[in-house]
């Protein structure tokens, strides 16, 4: 049985804006209304180590640091690699339970980047100061200053 969807994305919103106290409630809502399913803990168990990592932010190795959460395109992709894994019958109901927690973050969370056009103007800005600056470019800002 999925989780209540309500709940689940309310849970990706808090971690997403690093309001742990308030998603920590939220998971232990989904826990208590969850059905005591193997599906259900590889569910629970992957939205516990968002929350932790998310939490932690500082590790090279953890995924939520990795990715770019307002790049719709890539969050689709991860969506869909971890579909695979759902829909892979070699993968027992925890490792199911587990990759479709991951696809729903990555949906909601494409979603919510969907709906923020404030922040995909502000990736933007950010990916053009991080492009390498050719002198062209270099001598119309220096010109445009002047």
């Amino acid at each position: 049985m999925p989780m209540p969807s309500a709940l689940v994305t309310r849970f990706f919103q808090l971690i997403v804006n690093r309001q742990f106290a308030e998603a920590e409630r939220e998971l232990e809502r989904l826990r208590q209304k969850m059905h005591k399913t193997e599906w259900n803990r590889g569910y629970y168990r992957a939205l516990h180590g968002m929350l932790l990592a998310r939490r932690s932010n500082s590790d090279q190795y953890i995924f939520f640091s990795k990715i770019d959460l307002n790049d719709k395109q890539i969050l689709q992709n991860y969506r869909r690699e971890f579909l695979n894994h759902v829909r892979n019958g070699l993968h027992g109901d925890y490792d199911r339970g587990f990759f479709s927690a991951w696809a729903d973050c990555m949906r909601i969370l494409s979603k919510i980047s969907a709906n923020d056009p404030k922040k995909d103007k502000q990736t933007r800005e950010k990916r053009k100061i991080k492009e390498q600056i050719t002198i062209e470019d270099f001598l119309k800002r220096k010109n445009k200053l002047n």
